[in-house]
């Protein structure tokens, strides 16, 4: 007896096939779907971090400008069909198994998980003749799947070293591999501060004969004492601005999806200042310093890399008070995992180490002597949701437990939270 046909179980299938840096299986595939990516004007963004808030509030400010908006990111924290929205709605389970099927059934040859992800996005999105697309690029950017798109604003947000193994040991070859997705004669907007890469941006910029729109240059962000920020560029002044996404990081990201919605005028995407405001206002990003629960806190952050750690250590000294800070720490092999741990021993923290639900994840056991060299405590639990259990029946009314290190380790606890937290509570703890 034949079993069904199940999309997430085909779609598991694929990981055997890794990463792949050729854009050439996606383009045939496109090709022969009919080049849905050419059917809707796009906005596409890379960087080391930051790419995901800055792709989301600048789907929420179209959104809130009345555009039928195509968002597509990575990686999902629960469930595949959250890395292709229109406006806030993922794919209907219903959509996604018709298009995963009719999408499977054109290929000539076999995708990776990704790139299949990437060209069911395209082809759903004209489907649904959305508007626009907003695109955050996966890895890198010159052979990114993504980048089959040609798109009218590209965005680099920042620029740290990061999947050295694919994109280059230094800054520059990394600025190099995400400046390729600037497009001739386009607009491109970037946060990049080093020397060494933003002179690639400009270089390239140059070079495409493309706009180039930079924080701290054209684009200036004042940072105001109460967590707004004003924002001025040669097109808009907008006082006082305020963001759903916490930290001060979250400013910069702002001004940069600002920016690229400003960009987006000369193609009819015209939005007011009331839009702006809006979109800015009620943006929600799962898993970028969301609190899951007060008393003690329960703080979820997937930074998961020394930069994304130095943001999340910016935000716990301004943001957030606590008596004492409990760390679930779990990372990935390719990460550079001694710079993170090092930069939270600052807090001198209890850290619980763990292992996040991927074939690529450090070994807690292997972790242990590195975090032992940096803090007073550190402690292996290797299930998460038992790490979880005992954080609580550590942690009083007044700490902050925060679960760090990778996606995939927020996207676990996120999956069992609320189940567990019933337990929890039933339990006095």
């Amino acid at each position: 007896m034949m079993t069904q046909w199940n999309p997430y179980t085909y779609l598991n299938g694929l990981e055997k096939m890794g990463i792949r840096m050729d854009l050439d299986a996606v383009r045939k595939i496109l090709k022969v779907l009919g080049n849905p990516e050419r059917d809707y004007p796009s906005i596409l963004i890379a960087g080391t971090n930051g790419k995901g808030s800055v792709a989301a509030m600048t789907a929420s400010i179209l959104s809130a400008g009345g555009f039928s908006v195509g968002l597509y990111t990575s990686p999902h924290l629960i469930d595949v069909r959250e890395r292709i929205r229109i406006g806030n709605v993922m794919i209907p389970e219903r959509d996604f198994w018709e298009t995963t099927r009719d999408v499977d059934g054109h290929l000539t040859e076999p995708l990776t998980y990704f790139e299949f992800m990437t060209v069911l996005a395209f082809h759903y999105f004209r489907q649904k003749k959305i508007d626009i697309a907003v695109v955050e690029v996966g890895m890198g950017g010159r052979l990114d799947a993504t980048h089959a798109i040609e798109p009218s604003v590209a965005v680099v947000t920042h620029i740290a070293l990061d999947h050295q193994e694919y994109l280059g040991k230094r800054l520059k070859d990394i600025a190099g591999e995400k400046s390729a997705i600037i497009p001739k004669q386009g607009i491109c907007i970037t946060g990049v501060r080093q020397l060494s890469a933003r002179q690639v941006i400009v270089d390239t910029c140059r070079e495409r004969e493309s706009a180039l729109l930079r924080i701290g240059g054209e684009i200036t962000v004042l940072r105001h004492r109460d967590g707004a920020f004003s924002y001025r560029s040669p097109a808009h002044a907008y006082p006082r601005l305020r963001c759903g996404l916490v930290g001060a990081h979250q400013q910069i990201n702002a001004a940069l999806a600002v920016a690229s919605v400003e960009a987006m005028a000369v193609r009819g995407f015209t939005v007011n200042e009331e839009a702006v405001r809006e979109g800015l206002g009620s943006v929600r990003w799962e898993g970028r310093l969301e609190v899951l629960q007060k008393a003690p806190v329960l703080l979820l952050d997937g930074a998961h890399n020394p930069a994304g750690i130095g943001s999340l250590c910016r935000a716990l000294r301004d943001r957030f008070t606590f008596r004492r800070l409990i760390v679930l720490f779990g990372v990935l092999r390719d990460k550079h995992y001694p710079d993170m741990i090092r930069r939270l021993s600052g807090f001198n923290p209890l850290m619980i180490l763990t292992q996040p639900p991927s074939e690529r994840s450090m070994p807690p056991e292997e972790l242990l002597p590195l975090a032992r060299g940096f803090l007073q405590r550190a402690e292996i639990i290797p299930s998460p949701v038992d790490a979880l259990k005992y954080a609580f029946s550590l942690a009083g009314e007044d700490d902050l437990i925060c679960v760090t290190g990778s996606l995939y380790l927020v996207g676990e606890i996120k999956k069992t939270f609320p189940s567990m937290g019933t337990m929890i509570a039933a339990e006095g703890k």
